[in-house]
């Protein structure tokens, strides 16, 4: 798994377990649906940290719980 893809996975958890659409989840986090789009589609593929932190903190989590997840723990290399 990549981290692109270890994010969209993430964020489409903590939406089902908040029992939250994605486009709630923007509305609360200050987040264009559009970006969370392309993030959940995989067409973005430089997600920034304070995306991410945005999407934190209106999830009310930390970034270290955010990436706290098997996903990113072994995550390949990417060369670009």
């Amino acid at each position: 798994m990549n981290i692109s893809t270890g994010v969209a996975v993430r964020i489409l958890e903590l939406c089902e377990k908040k029992h939250i659409t994605v486009n709630k989840m923007c509305t609360i986090s200050g987040v264009t649906p559009s970006t969370v789009n392309d993030i959940v589609n995989g067409k973005a593929k430089n997600i920034g940290v304070i995306t991410i932190k945005k999407l934190c903190d209106g999830l009310e989590i930390t970034i270290t719980e955010f990436f706290d997840t098997p996903y990113f723990r072994n995550l390949d290399q990417e060369i670009i």
